[in-house]
């Protein structure tokens, strides 16, 4: 493999690896579909800076995570084709890593908004 000698190709192979995951794992589109979400939420919600700080970083974690999984997974099935006890357990230690993230990105998502949803909730009753 030829390395090229321009500074665009480093993004180009990012964002080819991101649209590879988006594409090929299962919990990717959920995570980017909760994401919209919760930023639209966070639009509607008005929440300060301090929150979108916290909310934009939790959300890097977590897609980070699944990119993360996603890599271990690829390079543990290139290394080998036998179910072997330690290629397991890399692969369920990454997916421990992106479930460790979503329980609290979920738990810093009920933090951030409970108040704002439950003062919505009184204003229609």
């Amino acid at each position: 493999m030829k390395k090229r000698r321009y500074a665009v190709h480093p993004f180009v192979a990012a964002l080819s690896g991101i649209m590879r995951a988006v594409r090929t794992e299962r919990h990717m589109p959920f995570h980017l579909t909760a994401s919209v979400f919760v930023i639209a939420a966070g639009f509607l919600f008005s929440i300060s800076k301090m929150e979108w700080l916290v909310l934009l970083i939790t959300i890097t974690l977590v897609i980070g995570a699944e990119l993360i999984n996603t890599a271990i997974e690829y390079a543990v099935d290139l290394a080998t084709e036998e179910i072997h006890p330690l290629a397991k357990a890399a692969k369920d230690i990454a997916a421990g890593a992106v479930l460790v993230t979503a329980v609290f990105a979920v738990i810093i998502g009920i933090i951030i908004f409970y108040s704002p949803v439950m003062n919505w909730i009184q204003t229609l009753f």
